[in-house]
């Protein structure tokens, strides 16, 4: 079980982030009514995933949710939005979603906006904000493929550090893949092969 957060709860880079990070196959997209009022849901037609979203008033019920959909061979991953810092998700709350993910062998992310920093039994920890796109080689004018700055502060199953994430979306049937370039301490770029793909990120 992964967690993500953003400088600001409106930042949708977590949101994109993730998504180019989600498996093939259906997702189940839970929020509570409180993100979903103030930052809006997942725009189906944009997508082009099979996303499953549940409207859930209380966060408790997103909880009940994911852990649910994780005991389901139905879905390939499970994502939470959750807003602020409710009682429902405590440390053992975050324990219980990590244990039922790692029963199942599925990707599981918590979304957390507008939320303090508190104990958490998430696997990694991601704090993500957009990046500035490279230009398409053919039209130096239009934008690129999205990148990220991702920071990964708390691992238990791999070393943390900084990346700046490209998404090469698969062309001509070729599969989607994340390259990472670790960020050095004079604020270049260098490729690390190791983190290429989707694998480890969740």
């Amino acid at each position: 079980m992964a967690e993500i957060t953003c400088a600001s709860p409106l930042d949708g880079a977590g949101a994109g982030f993730l998504l180019a990070a989600l498996p093939d196959g259906p997702v189940l997209w839970a929020q509570d009514r409180l993100t979903k009022r103030e930052a809006g849901a997942p725009f189906l037609p944009g997508i082009g995933r099979e996303l499953l979203r549940a409207d859930l008033s209380r966060p408790a019920d997103v909880l009940t949710a994911m852990e649910d959909a994780l005991t389901s061979p139905a879905f390939a991953a499970v994502v939470g939005e959750i807003w602020g810092d409710p009682a429902a998700l405590d440390f053992t709350a975050t324990r219980r979603l990590a244990m039922r993910a790692e029963a199942a062998g599925r990707p599981c992310w918590l979304v957390r906006r507008a939320a303090s920093f508190q104990a958490s039994a998430a696997r990694m920890r991601w704090r993500v904000a957009a990046y500035p796109s490279d230009s398409l080689t053919d039209d130096l004018a239009a934008p690129g493929d999205p990148c990220w700055r991702v920071d990964l502060f708390r691992s238990r199953l791999s070393p943390p550090g900084e990346w700046v994430v490209r998404h090469e979306r698969g062309r001509e049937g070729a599969a989607d893949r994340l390259h990472f370039s670790a960020i050095a301490a004079d604020g270049t770029l260098a490729k690390s092969p190791a983190a290429d793909g989707r694998t480890g990120i969740r």
